[in-house]
């Protein structure tokens, strides 16, 4: 199978929706019983001018849109597609559910299960995808999409590659589509006032800011031990970077597409370490580096974006990145033209102990964020852990928030993609901000691989002087995929 080159744009969007249109207008002329959801009454828009969405991926993410999107008043969910059988017909099933419970139907059987996303794509009826497949998947996924007339809300990070990213922007561009990221914890209200409080000054000059990044022995936790011997896991679970490891294989679950799940990856028999039902973790794969990106794929995606929104550089990135083994820094640290340093440090305690940047009674948790440090103080942004600190007390007056918890579900990231649909603008995590979130996780990555400090261009997005690293921005793919 190769990916397809071209599909017919999402003109046929119009003639669905005025014939639907012209259904309603004549439906007087013969009596009927009709559902209230249908004529946009009890909260449901009519189907007419509902956003037709397709769902591709449902893992424990994927599950997570499959709810969202089928119980959103402004959206109708045409497809869920996955390459396991058991999960998409599941998807399916709740989806058809849901709406038939809204319609106050015995059945609904609108929403079709799809192996293949080509087939899902091929919709001409099809408005938008969200995309929450595993990372090696992301950029190709969200091209096709976008060259398919389709609006796409993608998972993070959106690429495996430094140059995957910047051939999605170009894509999304080019074909004048609606591109978001999911990086929603920037649209918690909480952390966005953060995030505008640092942006706008609030701290003074920014010095330096601390975030987690975790070797790979912190996410395998206890279902890498019945493999343990295998790859000497105890040595790789050091390291900070995705790895290349041969599994041994094993039969392929009934209902799994194996072949499709690895793609345009090189090939990789099939472990269950992988993939398997039910899932282990929302991003089992993403330890191995044909598959996804370690700590990135956890959570500094989330990390980066909040970060960069908040300096004012979401649209950039460092410039140089200083390897701990140059011992300029402790921990690996990226420097930004303004002079920001955005430190890693595997726990909070090195931003205590090591680089004594706050109090010894500041509370540092969590993850997906990070602790700014300025000339007037230092706040957090972090979510998952606890409430957020900062210091001195006058600072945290002035930021003025309501509660110092946060409600990850109280977002309204997937109704600013929405929103943005209907109106053209760019969602608050467009294509450039999202491919420059992982390319802070992937630049992390390269000199950690190398093992050496690195210089950055962030405008022409390459090494200054290393062409080891710059061959390091792209990956080939597996026959016939292509991008």
């Amino acid at each position: 199978m190769s990916s397809m080159k071209s599909f017919k744009s999402g003109a046929g969007r119009a003639t669905r929706r005025q014939f639907l249109r012209g259904m309603a207008v004549g439906a007087w002329v013969v009596p009927q019983v009709v559902a209230a959801a249908a004529l946009g009454r009890g909260g449901l828009l009519a189907p007419s001018e509902r956003i037709t969405v397709g769902i591709i991926g449902r893992g424990l993410m994927g599950a997570g849109h499959v709810n969202r999107m089928a119980h959103d008043a402004q959206a109708q969910v045409l497809g869920v597609c996955d390459v396991d059988e058991a999960r998409r017909e599941e998807g399916c099933r709740l989806v058809n559910e849901a709406y038939a419970q809204a319609r106050q139907q015995e059945k609904y059987m609108g929403c079709v299960a799809y192996r293949d996303y080509r087939e899902l794509l091929a919709r001409a009826d099809l408005d938008a995808v969200i995309i929450a497949t595993p990372d090696h998947w992301h950029a190709l996924q969200a091209m096709d999409a976008a060259r398919a007339g389709k609006d796409v809300y993608c998972e993070k990070p959106v690429s495996l590659t430094l140059a995957e990213g910047r051939e999605i922007v170009r894509t999304v561009r080019r074909y004048g589509r609606v591109f978001q990221t999911g990086t929603q914890y920037r649209s918690i209200p909480v952390i966005r006032k953060i995030c505008q409080f640092v942006r706008n000054g609030g701290l003074g000059r920014v010095k330096s800011v601390f975030t987690i990044w975790h070797p790979l022995g912190a996410f395998w936790g206890e279902r890498i031990r019945p493999y343990a011997e295998l790859a000497k896991w105890n040595e790789l679970g050091r390291l900070q970077a995705p790895v290349a490891v041969d599994l041994p294989g094993q039969p392929v679950p009934a209902g799994l597409d194996w072949d499709l799940w690895v793609g345009p990856a090189p090939w990789q028999p099939y472990h269950p370490l992988y993939h398997v039902n039910p899932a282990p973790g929302v991003v089992p794969w993403s330890f191995h580096e044909d598959f996804g990106l370690a700590s990135s794929t956890w959570f500094h995606s989330h990390a980066a974006d909040v970060i960069q929104y908040a300096l004012g550089v979401e649209e950039s990135g460092p410039v140089e990145i200083h390897h701990p083994a140059d011992g300029v820094f402790p921990t690996l640290t990226c420097r930004y033209a303004n002079g920001v340093l955005v430190h890693h440090v595997e726990h909070y305690g090195q931003v205590k102990d090591l680089y004594k940047a706050v109090p010894p009674q500041a509370q540092l948790s969590g993850l997906f964020g990070g602790v700014f440090v300025g000339e007037r103080g230092w706040i957090t942004s972090m979510s998952s852990g606890g409430p957020i600190d900062g210091g001195p007390e006058e600072v945290m007056v002035e930021l003025g928030l309501h509660t110092r918890q946060f409600q990850p579900g109280a977002n309204n990231h997937h109704a600013n993609w929405l929103e943005c649909i209907r109106n053209r603008r760019q969602p608050s995590a467009h294509e450039e901000i999202g491919h420059r979130a992982a390319a802070l996780g992937q630049l992390i990555i390269i000199a950690w691989k190398l093992g050496r400090s690195l210089k950055w261009d962030p405008v022409r997005e390459e090494f200054i002087g290393d062409e080891m690293a710059n061959r390091l921005r792209w990956k080939t793919y597996r026959e016939p995929w292509q991008i």
